[in-house]
């Protein structure tokens, strides 16, 4: 109600009305009751509001994402009451639309700082956020500039919401705007990376010894003597997975051994903590913020070639059909005979002569493990294992010069996966078996109406869909790409497919691993980089010497862990997008001009998006086409113009017309269809 409607309820003169009207403006400002623009009084409850996160539009709007996981709303500027990106307020939903919401308090600030350009005027400056998202200058009164030159990258906390724009002080100047190097450490900072580790973090790896000495072996199974192995790439910066493998009686012994990263980080240490704050290392081309300093990731808990390090190993027997016979879990202590490279694996696994010459020892281990990785292949396919044909851009840099090669996935590449996912699942249902507590991995089916949207797509392509969205399987997804294995739409249907598909995450409830068609998995294989694969290894060590009080211990510890390790993945993966962007943004300069074969990535009203075969994608304008008019018809992923239609997965060949830096985005003009 308004204070009017309020007044006249309860028969009130004009004094005691403006006094009414002037009390509930006080409990607005101390937060017991809310207020819409329509001057209305009254209780989240009354309002029917939730709490959710703003998702703003450089152009001035927002969405409203609940937290419940409702549908979003849609808040024109009028409707904001002055809440910008990534804020958590509550908000409701207003009456007279269908989508449209209104903000009725900020509850939380979503950016306490914010990088971008310095523009100097005589009272100070403004600092023009990067995120375009952020649609409003950050004021810098003049004593705050720290002496901030105009046009310059730099850092702003914000000091204050109160006024038509925030106000803030500058407390990092990056360099000149536009710089290479200053654009990449732009991009850190404003995904609140942390790239230093505190001095105490620091002391405290500084302390580990460098050696592995004598009383650690104590109650570890000792496999020094073993043929161990590392197999990573040749720009790998910390090895924390070795294998080992036997075939007796036509059964195979698999040793998938991970560095034991839990003993040296101990519980509620200052290296534990900082773990748990950054979550993930964060890998650049030019560089790695690790989660643990370098004394550990790059020294004593790296698998290193003729080095003892203390380990926790999955061991498993697998039959010729792939079934996993026996399973267990141990500490252990290893020595790996060689540092392996997938190309010098691949090598020996093709039986070329100077691979075979050079690594003698490894020719019938390496044969051994093809033949486990062909059968567990076929085993997990048989289960319905979703194999979705994913590139991942690799971006090399080195002595000043920045490469991307075409995507290559080789034998060893598979084998390597395929040991790893079977190591995951094996110590995932080790742990439900025992009943543990756990930081799973989890991937929900797709939802019934991701599945049903799915299903309309292939029906306008001509396919018809053998699943019924409410229950989708694996299996049916898996069947549906195998039938159009040689058919020109396989690339369309792939993308589309993985479009409608739900994102892994980190969780304390097992329900299974959709993609993979796993009842159980967890990520166990890399603690030197990822926090739940170290929470776990702590409960798995704990486990076989005293059950009872891990159960007790970690029941609340998972939680947290999981839902820190999900937001940390999520804010890592958002900066190795856009700091490779940026590269393939430089990459592309020097290639205006060039034609290049692509599939086409994306289709919306504005334009195409292209992705070159070795993942560098680039943008296609509407106007750039060849009809004057298209539509985007959203639901078959296709723009249609006159004369020519664009579909996802289509081949095109296309030329470099320029690139765009402050988008960083590489530009295409469409030269002809292939």
């Amino acid at each position: 109600m308004t204070d009017d409607e309020i007044s006249k309820e309860l028969r009130l003169g004009r004094r005691e009305a403006l006094a009414v009207r002037d009390y509930l403006r006080a409990l607005v400002r101390e937060g017991e009751l809310l207020s819409d623009s329509r001057f209305r009084y009254g209780t989240a409850a009354q309002f029917c509001a939730k709490r959710g996160v703003i998702s703003a539009n450089e152009r001035g709007f927002a969405f409203f994402i609940p937290e419940d996981g409702s549908g979003d709303l849609f808040l024109p500027r009028r409707s904001l009451k002055g809440a910008l990106h990534g804020d958590t307020v509550l908000a409701f939903h207003v009456e007279r639309t269908r989508d449209e919401g209104e903000v009725l308090a900020v509850l939380s600030r979503g950016y306490t700082e914010l990088v971008g350009v310095f523009r100097r005027e005589k009272r100070g400056g403004y600092l023009v956020p990067d995120e375009r998202k952020f649609f409003e200058d950050v004021f810098i009164p003049a004593d705050k500039t720290g002496g901030c030159a105009d046009g310059m990258k730099a850092v702003a906390r914000i000091t204050s919401y109160a006024g038509k724009t925030p106000t803030g002080e500058i407390i990092e100047i990056l360099g000149s705007n536009g710089n290479f190097m200053v654009e990449e450490s732009a991009l850190i900072r404003a995904h609140g990376l942390r790239e230093e580790f505190p001095e105490a973090v620091l002391r405290e790896a500084d302390k580990i010894p460098q050696t592995v000495p004598p009383t650690a072996l104590e109650g570890r199974e000792d496999l020094r003597s073993r043929l161990i192995i590392t197999v990573d790439g040749e720009d790998t910066r910390d090895i924390d997975d070795a294998i080992s493998i036997e075939k007796k009686n036509g059964k195979f012994y698999l040793g998938v051994h991970i560095a034991d990263v839990s003993h040296y980080v101990k519980r509620g240490s200052a290296l534990e903590n900082e773990a748990f704050k950054r979550g993930t290392s964060v890998y650049f081309p030019d560089r790695v913020l690790p989660m643990l300093p370098k004394a550990l990731s790059n020294g004593i808990c790296s698998l290193n070639e003729g080095e003892t390090r203390l380990t926790l190993s999955c061991f498993m027997t697998v039959d010729s059909r792939g079934k996993v016979l026996n399973r267990r879990v141990a500490p252990t202590v290893i020595c790996s005979r060689h540092r392996m490279t997938y190309t010098a694996v691949t090598a020996i696994a093709n039986g070329e002569k100077a691979a075979v010459e050079a690594y003698p020892d490894l020719v019938d281990f390496v044969k051994t493990a093809v033949e486990l990785t062909n059968i567990l292949k076929n085993a997990r396919a048989a289960r319905g294992s979703v194999a979705l044909d994913v590139k991942e851009a690799k971006i090399l840099y080195a002595d000043g010069k920045i490469s991307i090669p075409d995507y290559e996935r080789t034998i060893s590449h598979e084998m390597i996966e395929q040991f790893m996912v079977l190591a995951n699942e094996s110590v995932a249902t080790l742990m439900t078996e025992k009943q543990m507590p756990f930081v799973y991995r989890v991937h929900e089916r797709p939802s019934e109406e991701k599945a049903a949207d799915f299903a309309e797509f292939l029906k306008g392509a001509g396919v018809a869909p053998k699943f019924e969205p409410k229950n989708v399987t694996p299996a049916d997804y898996r069947n549906l790409l195998l039938s159009l294995q040689n058919s020109p739409l396989y690339p369309l249907v792939n993308r589309v497919m993985l479009r409608s598909m739900m994102k892994a995450v980190y969780s304390p409830e097992n329900i299974g691993h959709f993609g993979l068609a796993s009842d159980c998995y967890c990520h166990f294989t890399s603690p030197i980089r990822r926090y739940p694969d170290l929470c776990i290894h702590r409960i798995i060590k704990e486990s076989l010497t005293d059950p009872a009080r891990a159960k007790n211990f970690h029941q609340n510890i998972v939680k947290e862990a999981a839902t820190q390790s999900s937001l940390c993945e999520r804010n890592a993966a958002d900066a190795e997008r856009d700091v490779d962007a940026l590269y393939i943004v430089a990459y592309m300069q020097d290639k205006v001009g060039e034609k290049y074969e692509a599939t086409v990535s994306g289709v919306t009203s504005f334009g195409v998006f292209a992705e070159m075969d070795n993942t560098v994608e680039g943008f296609i304008p509407i106007e750039t086409l060849p009809d004057d008019a298209y539509t985007l018809v959203e639901e078959r992923y296709l723009l249609r113009g006159v004369r020519h239609t664009f579909r996802l997965g289509e081949r095109l060949r296309v030329r470099v017309t320029g690139v765009d830096w402050g988008a960083r985005r590489v530009q295409f003009s469409f030269e002809e269809k292939i």
